[in-house]
Formats: structure tokens, sequence, C-alpha cells
């Protein structure tokens, strides 16, 4: 069996294929969000540190494991325990749950990708009504980027009640991701450690250009500022210790059968311990530079919006006490607004309700995640840009290819076992099962192209995985340290790298990583108690932009990957 397996070409594959699976949409939408809400630069010593104590030596389990015993997730558990098959099919399952709705972000990042060729860009102003005396009434309530995301791309249903047929547009966009993804998994290793290069290089050649751009525009040092000035009591605050070994959890795919994987088609003598440092080292990395990428857009979006609010406030003024042109200023609004207020009350309290309260602070607090942040914050930065098209481009695409990265990984979570398996594999032949699966999971995800699917996907998003990975990742560490052994597994690694395994690794294995797995499955259980009945949020146009239903009691769990 072993001599019939496929390899990888070379070590530098396998990194690249752990790298584009593991840097993924978190790293790009979750982690500067964690930062906004957890103290900036004050947030990176838990996230640090769970790095070292939690994600590391996980990764390098996971990755022993697979190279070790050869097999996919399956195999690979039964062949240290027959009693642990089922450690790897719910790895399997999990993954295919993880398949159905994480390729529909794919499809939205298609979605605006074809629409970013267009000039003006469709979501930088409203569209008129149709009497075309005037802008679209849900538009205005809104904002034209929030109108082009709810009602363009999602075309969205008030209740989750109210799915109605799959939309075409968004459905052959969720069938051109599938088809993406079949053509990068059809030669198994032969054509996806060919992709992987393309997948994982090309996001930080757009985010360097990003980051180039991002620190020449206006406003973007009040974003960075706002991003690196730390707020020090958010490390006596729970939950950003919670928050960051949950991130760095997710962020690396622990528990999917993914690692193991990749690690299965490597030769028994790769140094893994290696790669698994250089891997989480270069995903930390990379959720710290989007994050100065992002906070500098943020930066440039906050203080044009705060810039545009001081101008409608000016010329309200201006025009309602008839001020000379030019004399009321943003240096001296606050001082002529108190003058007026005095020498003219009952005329200022008739335009009081129309001045807005102008705040960089207010607008660099907003905290935004998710497909919030990718399809909306973004592109309402992003049309404000000059050459705003490339822009667009560039950044979609940029999506796209960290979604697909990640893609390549799940599936092959899920095929290699199906491969793996001399029952399945010598009636099928690899891509069969490839595209079986493939044509599954697209059936079933149409689904999330409903009127009611981005209510779906938020369901999946937040309850799809969570427990369940940390569940698997805990019985994993048992398993390999206390009914395997640890001894007897530190013997594999010398047999396999020819070099003892440090003692660092055992302490975490054995005590520290399951004690923090162990700690966020408790607060997630109490979460969910403490929550009571859940419910959602909901668009609904004629209350725009107030939103149906309150959010669920907790946050949002991080978009895998």
């Amino acid at each position: 069996m072993d001599k019939a397996r496929p390899l990888w070409d070379t070590p530098l594959q396998f990194v690249f294929a752990c790298i584009s699976y593991a840097v993924g949409l978190g790293n790009v939408w979750r982690f500067p969000y964690l930062c906004q809400m957890y103290g900036g630069g004050s947030f990176l010593v838990p996230y640090l540190i769970m790095l070292i104590v939690e994600g590391m030596p996980l990764l390098y389990l996971e990755l022993a494991v697979g190279q070790r015993m050869r097999q996919g997730s399956i195999g690979a558990w039964r062949t240290i325990s027959p009693y642990l098959g089922g450690v790897g099919v719910a790895s399997v399952v999990v993954s295919f749950f993880l398949s159905m709705y994480y390729n529909v972000v794919n499809a939205w990042a298609f979605w605006y990708l074809f629409h970013s060729f267009q000039d003006p860009l469709p979501w930088s102003v409203c569209p008129l009504n149709s009497n075309h005396t005037g802008y679209d009434e849900e538009c205005e309530k809104a904002s034209s980027t929030q109108y082009f995301w709810y009602r363009k791309t999602l075309n969205i249903s008030p209740s989750i009640q109210e799915s109605g047929p799959v939309q075409w547009e968004p459905a052959l966009c969720l069938i051109l991701a599938w088809l993406l993804v079949y053509l990068c998994i059809l030669r198994g290793t032969e054509s996806t450690g060919k992709v992987v290069y393309f997948t994982a290089l090309l996001p930080y050649c757009v985010l360097i250009i990003y980051l180039v751009r991002g620190l020449t525009l206006h406003g973007a040092t009040n974003g960075l500022v706002y991003m690196f000035t730390p707020k020090v009591e958010q490390l006596a605050n729970p939950k950003a210790w919670i928050n960051a070994a949950t991130q760095i959890f997710f962020s690396l795919g622990l528990g999917f059968g993914s690692l193991i994987a990749f690690a299965s088609y490597n030769k028994p003598s790769n140094n893994c311990q290696k790669h698994a440092v250089i891997v989480s080292l270069i995903n930390s990395s990379t959720s710290i530079f989007a994050s100065v990428v992002t906070f500098s857009i943020y930066g440039f979006k906050a203080t044009f919006n705060y810039e545009s609010c001081l101008k409608k406030v000016i010329l309200l003024l201006t025009n309602a006490f008839d001020l000379e042109d030019g004399f009321l200023t943003a240096s001296n609004l606050e001082q002529v607004k108190g003058y007026l207020a005095s020498a003219n009350p009952s005329k200022y309290s008739e335009v009081l309700p129309q001045i807005k309260n102008c705040s960089l602070e207010s607008e660099l607090e907003t905290a935004v995640q998710g497909t919030g942040l990718a399809f909306i914050v973004y592109t309402e930065a992003i049309k404000n840009m000059e050459v705003s098209q490339l822009w667009s481009v560039l950044y979609f695409f940029m999506l796209l290819m960290l979604g697909i990265g990640s893609m390549l990984g799940n599936t092959a979570a899920i095929l290699t076992p199906l491969t793996d398996s001399k029952l399945i594999s010598s009636y099928l032949p690899k891509e069969a099962i490839s595209g079986l699966v493939c044509l599954i999971n697209c059936a079933i995800g149409m689904v999330f192209t409903t009127k009611a699917g981005n209510y779906w996907f938020d369901i999946f998003n937040d309850y799809a995985a969570t427990l369940s990975l940390l569940l698997i990742v805990l019985v994993e560490t048992i398993a390999v340290c206390y009914l395997y052994g640890l001894r007897r597994f530190e013997n594999d690694l010398k047999a396999m790298m020819g070099h003892t395994l440090n003692w660092y690794w055992k302490v975490m294995w054995a005590g520290v990583s399951p004690l923090i797995i162990i700690s966020l499955l408790l607060f997630y259980l109490s979460d969910y108690i403490i929550t009571g009945t859940l419910q959602y949020q909901a668009w609904d146009a004629s209350q725009v932009p107030a939103f149906l239903g309150p959010r669920l009691a907790h946050e949002h769990r991080p978009l895998l990957f």
C-alpha cells in the first residue's frame, strides 16, 4: 500500500499545500475584527501565547499522525486503535458539512469579481426607482454597498421561512466554484500540488499591493494607530483569551482530517516538526499582516465617512443660517455650533434633528466581521478609491484564491479516506469519486442560493462544526498520548525523522493543549445554555437599516480557516 501511495513532488509542495489550506478567509476578515474588539495590539499577547501552547503542538500532532500512519483520517485513527475509526468518520462528516456551505463564499466572490469590470462599480451608486424619479427607496434607507449585497447578491427574504426557489445567478456561480474545485483535485496530489503554488502565493502578492496602496490612502494612519494602540485592560478579559485560542484552533484547520490527509502523502523521513512550526508561524504572521492592510483600508473608510459627515453638517448650517461660504470649517465647527445654539435657539432647535454627530472614533470602533467586512465594508472603501475597478478585481480574486485553497484541503479530508478504502476504490476511479463528492455537495449547497440562503449560511457557520471539532481534537490528543502511548509515538517519530521528541511537545500534547480544548468546550457549552432560545438577525426592506430580531446572544463563531 505504501509503495503505491502518491507522494508530494517535494517537501516544499507539501508546505505550500498546508499554507494554502490554513491561510484562508478567517485570516482576512476574522482576525482584524478580534484585534478591533479586544484591545488592538494587546490582543497579540494572548494570540501568540495560544499559538505556542495550542496551535503549534496540535498542528504537529496531526501532521505526525498522518505521516506515520500514511492513511486518511479514518484509516489513521483505526490503525492507532480499532475503536477510534469513529474519530476519522467524524472528521469526514464535519468536512462534508463544511463543504456544503463554505464554497458558497467562493460563489459570492465570483459574483463580485464578474461585476468588478463595470464602470462605475454597481455598488457605488443606488439604482433609480421604477418611475425614474429618484433612487430606490430601500437603497436610500441603507447604503449602495448594503443594497448590492442584500438585494442584488443575496436577494434576501425577511425571514428564514420564506426561502423561495433557487436563484439562478448565484446558483451558476456556485456551480462554477465547484467546477473549479473539481478541476484542481481531479488528479489528486498531481494536480493539487501544482495548484497550491498559485493559491498560496497569489494572495500574498495582492496583500502586498494592497498594503502599498493602503498606506498611501488619506486617513490610513488613523486606522493603524487605532490597531496598534494597546488597551492593556483587555488582557484581563477572559473573552480575549477564549477568542485568541478559538482563532488559533480554527484558523489552522485542526480536526477536519485535511492535515492528516496531506501529511499521509509525505515521505516517512520528512521533517514534519519543522513544517508544523513553519506553517503555524506563517499562518499567524499572515493574520497580523492582513490586519495591517485591513486597518489601513479601514482608516481610509472611517476618515472618508467622518469628513463626509462634517461636510454635510457644515453645508446644512451654512444654508440654514445664511453663513458666508468658507466661514464654517471642521476646526471651528463645535465653537460655531455653540454660538448658533445660544444666539438663535429656536432656529437651531429646528435643524438640530438633522445634525449628525460626526466622530472619527465612532467610525473606527464600528466592529464588523465575516461577510459584512468582506462584501460591505471593503466594497465601501474600494468604491471611493481611484481606479476602483482594478482594486475590486484584485481584492475579489484574492478572496477567491483563499477560498479555493481552503476547499482543496477540505475536499482532501473527504476524498483521501474514500480513495484509501479498497471497497470503494476497486469500483470507482479517484476521478469519479472526486466528481461524485463535488456533485453531491454542489446539489445540497443550492439551499444557500435561495432567498433565505444567507440565514442558513450563518446557522451552518455557527453550529455545524464548532463543538464537534473541539471534541474530535480532544479525543485525538488523548488517543495518541494515553491509548497509543506517548512513549510509543515518540519512538515512532524518532524512527521516522531520526531525532528525539523535545520535552516541549510532550508537555503540550499530554497536558496543556487538552486542558485548553476542555476549557473551550466548557465555554461554548455554557454559552449555548445561557443563550437560551436562539434568534437570528434578518434584513427587512421595509425597515432598513433596522434589522428584525436581535442577533444571537453570543458572537458569531469564526469562519473556519
